[in-house]
């Protein structure tokens, strides 16, 4: 799947008093379905004219009216899609055209469903009743042990799973081909989990849940999909002031690749960077930082550098046949850039990894600096870099502590806090940016501090 950033901005109810007089940069009109105006439908716009692939979306008001505003000149594709509609023709218009465009309806409901938003189709997902936990292991109920509420199974679900994998998405409730030839779907679904570079992930949250329990509500799942079963609920279309929004989407990054996080100014001040550059974090997936040009409508890629050549890379990783991919190895990164922030001056912050990880300075568990006193690390699999975007330059920052997650602090912008990962991770870590951007020392700029919960 292609990589999106999207721009969301609200406009005013207002512009629907005008929405069929386009102005210079806009395409308006109405949309008729077969009962009259379609209120609270999508019309797109989109366009490969431009240097990426570029699409606005805008609602239907009460009376089937739509303007979409402020469209980069060239010829756009444009159609509509709705609950209880068919996805509409696309019909070729470029700004300051006024076009009406026609909608059916769906022909059926399992058509219209198609539609609904993947949470509709994961709602359908079973859990296992509050009589089923805590698991009984291999011998049991296939659930594990681990797992001793039901409430634990439904955040395991969502963490383990729907945070990497959107379930209820058409890839995910359909199981390709590759994996149903295996015979049921039991198999097909552990088939589908050993699948592409991320199957070790994947093992590690089903092992967690319990292999059997876990595979058995997934395959019982698409199978009451496949045999027809519709969700239960139906989506509305969009009301009131929901109507106002417009998005904006530009195509970036490559289809092979993935993105974990984008950043386009600083969090505690909003008006650094604007109309700037967005920077993405691809994870495991390329070493290759996605950039945009929201104004230019062009995408690129800076290359994330890393000191030891013995870094680890996603390449090596085992993987299963993959439906989409076949044998092919598609994420070769090294850097694993979790995470990104902007400072105040713009600089782009990332957590990534520049070495392997038991490579760790001396300093780190010596007891030279205050830190490893306290609590002496051995291994840090991801760390801190910086890259300037008006020198165009990369700094690599290694840190005893692993990265996951960073913030700068509110009250002081020079202070950048991080994660590591996980209620494990046993440590949190902080760099003084302002110490390190005046002495480079690595060592002096960074400290760590146990994770103490009191009991």
């Amino acid at each position: 799947m292609r990589n999106f950033v999207v721009a969301i901005a609200l406009i005013c109810a207002p512009l629907f008093a005008f929405a069929q007089k386009a102005g210079p940069s806009d395409i308006a009109g109405t949309v008729f379905g077969p009962k009259g105006p379609e209120a609270g439908v999508w019309v797109i716009a989109e366009t490969t004219a431009l240097p990426t692939k570029y699409a606005k979306v805008v609602v239907t008001d009460s009376q089937g009216r739509y303007l979409i505003p402020d469209l980069p000149q060239a010829s756009y594709s444009v159609w509509v899609r709705g609950y209880g509609l068919a996805d509409s023709d696309k019909k070729q218009a470029t700004p300051g055209k006024t076009l009406n465009l026609k909608a059916a309806a769906a022909p059926n409901a399992k058509a219209a469903a198609e539609l609904y938003p993947g949470m509709y189709w994961y709602s359908m997902l079973k859990i296992p009743a509050k009589s089923e936990f805590p698991g009984t292991g291999d011998k049991g109920n296939g659930i594990s042990p681990n797992i001793k509420s039901q409430e634990q199974w439904v955040d395991t679900v969502k963490n383990a799973c729907q945070s990497c994998h959107a379930l209820g998405s058409h890839g995910m409730r359909v199981v390709p081909q590759e994996f149903a030839k295996e015979g049921d779907s039991f198999k097909a679904w552990a088939r589908r989990t050993q699948a592409g570079q991320a199957m070790t992930n994947m093992a590690t949250g089903l092992g967690y849940m319990g292999i059997e329990g876990a595979l058995k509500h997934f395959a019982d799942w698409t199978d009451r999909i496949a045999a027809g079963e519709l969700p239960a609920a139906k989506p509305r279309r969009p009301q009131g002031v929901e109507r106002n929004v417009v998005i904006t989407m530009w195509d970036w990054a490559d289809k092979k690749h993935y993105l974990h996080d984008s950043i386009a100014t600083d969090k505690n001040d909003p008006m650094v960077n604007a109309n700037g550059k967005i920077y993405g974090s691809p994870e495991e997936s390329t070493d290759l930082v996605p950039v945009l040009d929201p104004v230019k409508h062009v995408a690129s890629s800076i290359k994330h550098p890393y000191r030891d050549p013995e870094t680890p890379s996603a390449a090596d990783l085992p993987k299963g046949r993959s439906a989409y991919w076949g044998d092919e190895k598609v994420w070769d990164g090294h850097t694993s850039i979790h995470n990104l922030m902007m400072d105040s001056q713009g600089r782009m912050w990332f957590t990534a990894r520049i070495r392997p990880p038991a490579a760790q300075p001396a300093y780190c568990s010596d007891g030279s600096i205050a830190s490893s006193k306290v609590a002496p690390l051995k291994d840090s699999p991801r760390h801190l870099s910086m890259f300037d975007p008006k020198s165009e330059k990369w700094t690599l920052i290694d840190t005893c502590f692993s990265t996951h997650h960073l913030y700068f602090h509110p009250k002081d912008p020079s202070l950048l806090w991080t994660s590591q990962g996980g209620p494990g991770s046993g440590v949190v870590g902080w760099l003084n940016t302002k110490t390190f951007l005046e002495t480079g020392d690595a060592a002096k700029s960074q400290g760590w501090t146990p994770i103490v919960v009191d009991s």
